[in-house]
């Protein structure tokens, strides 16, 4: 009798064991569930209808997306994202890459270096935005301080001309991005084991030649993930866009996340809008997608 007992006051300290980790995720679950794949859903929905200030459930099948094609401004904001996302994720890549290299060497006051150059990804993109608005606007920046230093033929007007304004954006954003991308690379670095480098120096091969052809390929996920992160953070990009340039001159430094937030909440065009942002996630789910699938499929062959 005194061993059931105990076995029935226990169950219920049992069951609360069981599911107390459930009904602590339940609300993050509930609110991810709504709040994320419940909004993207809706989304969708909406770019099938004719909905304009307000949302309505209008039926207009493909309509919104033929509109879309059709406007010149989106196409204007394609190419930009492009260019942009381009070159922001080479230079990024490039310059992460080069500067965990060189901090790899265990040189003076590391942890100092590291930190200037990761200090950038703390700040906000509309705090990066602004403060290179102010460093390349015409009249009170850089431009300004060399010309008032004699440099009279000296010119850096990108931020009004509308054939240069994008490579502000590529500018401000790989300020931003590149000390974190120095990050991801050098924990991948400081995790390659030492023995490899010094059996290749007893080679003979030397440095550079041991990172490029031994140490970087073995980076390949690393390499990876850093490219799923730039392609997102280019894609998604609006509030730099926003903060440096407002899109202009006219519409000339537009990207998709400055295109889609104009029309579904300033032109009162939300279907075309939620159109816009449906194939904006369509672009990031075809870059996450195969990275999720090698992934898998290299853990699965492990």
């Amino acid at each position: 009798m005194t061993t059931s007992t105990a076995q029935l006051r226990a169950s219920p300290l049992d069951a609360l064991q069981r599911w107390l980790p459930k009904l602590v995720l339940a609300p993050s679950m509930l609110i991810v569930l709504v709040g994320f794949y419940g909004y993207i859903l809706w989304t969708f929905v909406l770019s099938f209808t004719t909905s304009t200030f307000l949302p309505t459930y209008k039926w207009a099948g493909l309509a919104q997306y033929a509109r879309l094609f059709d406007n010149d401004r989106w196409w204007v904001a394609s190419k930009n994202l492009l260019l942009f996302g381009g070159l922001f994720i080479a230079i990024s890549l490039a310059i992460g890459v080069l500067l965990a290299v060189l901090l790899d060497q265990r040189i003076r006051r590391e942890g100092f270096i590291r930190t200037i150059y990761l200090y950038p990804m703390a700040l906000s993109m509309i705090v990066t935005g602004t403060a290179w608005k102010w460093l390349l606007n015409p009249g009170m920046g850089l431009d300004k301080l060399l010309r008032d230093w004699g440099w009279e033929g000296f010119r850096l007007d990108w931020l009004i001309d509308p054939d240069r304004v994008v490579y502000c954006l590529v500018i401000a954003a790989v300020w931003q991005a590149s000390g974190f991308i120095m990050a991801m690379f050098l924990a991948g670095l400081r995790g390659v084991d030492p023995s490899i480098i010094r059996a290749a120096q007893m080679d003979g091969a030397s440095l550079p030649r041991i990172y490029w052809t031994v140490v970087l390929p073995s980076l390949r996920p690393v390499f990876f993930s850093a490219l799923m992160i730039l392609s997102h953070i280019a894609i998604k990009s609006f509030d730099l866009v926003a903060a440096m340039t407002a899109g202009g001159p006219g519409y000339s430094s537009d990207l998709p996340a400055m295109f889609m937030y104009s029309f579904t909440f300033s032109r009162g065009q939300m279907g075309m809008g939620s159109a816009s942002a449906i194939l904006m996630l369509g672009a990031i789910l075809a870059i996450l997608v195969p990275y999720l699938y090698s992934e898998l499929r290299s853990k699965r062959h492990a």
